[in-house]
């Protein structure tokens, strides 16, 4: 399927690994003109040459900035002033029991898991509707409407995520531009690849066990049973970011495997 974005400028946050690398890729693949975003410029470099490694020819810079703050967002709007393309992916997470939570913590967590997505789609989205056409992806996460109690902040910013999309997908009415949510479950990212693989050698234990006792006990109403890959998430981003989308507005699309049971 042509995706109708070749041309397109897409920015990806927080896309040096992860998910929001994969998702650069995926875009770059389909011929948009990828914005590499992390917080240093080695870590930026890096994940732009691995994609060009991986899409001969592919259109990638890079910005290094961070999104936790007003001043990260200003900087990547001054250097790249429009996009067609804005994928919302930059977060942070931590364990912590919430007694333990500061309030530094919650605001930490809120600044760049929302503020940052809030901020750039602030700019990016009138001028989108100017030129008559946009996609901004909201990538939220299966603790927006499953809370974990480990993460009670974490989760508290990702379910923000889905309201600010909606509320700006409402603002678009009959025009071109799109807002959506895209809501993975347990992916094998960098961060969460190198928790589960100490986890494993404290315990004595092979990786295949420690995602086996994992879904078990703490995510038993997974259908798949595993971690989803990066790439796997990273398809249904790219296809919300596509022409062939159009009618997809406003929506929060689950990626989680299963792990949500209610419906819709």
């Amino acid at each position: 399927m042509d995706y109708g974005i070749r041309g397109k400028t897409a920015l990806v946050t927080g896309s040096t690994a992860g998910i929001g690398w994969a998702s650069a890729a995926a875009l770059a693949k389909e011929g948009a003109r990828v914005i590499v975003n992390g917080r240093t410029s080695e870590r930026v470099d890096e994940a732009a040459a691995k994609i060009r490694d991986e899409v001969p020819g592919a259109d990638v810079t890079g910005i290094a900035a961070d999104l936790g703050g007003a001043a990260g967002c200003a900087k990547v709007i001054a250097a790249h002033p429009a996009v067609d393309i804005l994928v919302n992916n930059v977060g942070i997470f931590e364990p912590k029991d919430f007694v333990d939570i500061p309030d530094e913590d919650w605001t930490a967590f809120f600044e760049t898991n929302v503020m940052s997505g809030v901020r750039l789609s602030r700019h990016y989205l009138p001028k989108m509707k100017d030129e008559g056409w946009g996609r901004i992806v909201f990538v939220s996460s299966e603790s927006a409407v499953q809370i974990p109690m480990e993460m009670i902040h974490y989760g508290m910013t990702k379910t923000a995520q889905l309201a600010i999309a909606r509320g700006l997908a409402e603002t678009c009415v009959g025009s071109a531009v799109t807002v959506n949510s895209v809501l993975p479950g347990p992916t094998e990212s960098e961060g969460v690849g190198t928790f589960v693989r100490q986890m494993a050698e404290a315990q004595g234990v092979s990786f295949e066990e420690m995602e086996r006792q994992f879904f078990q006990s703490a995510r038993p109403t997974s259908i798949i049973q595993r971690f989803a890959s990066i790439e796997e998430v990273a398809n249904m981003i790219a296809y919300v970011c596509s022409a062939a989308a159009s009618a997809t507005n406003g929506a929060a699309l689950r990626v989680d495997g299963g792990v949500v049971r209610a419906i819709p």
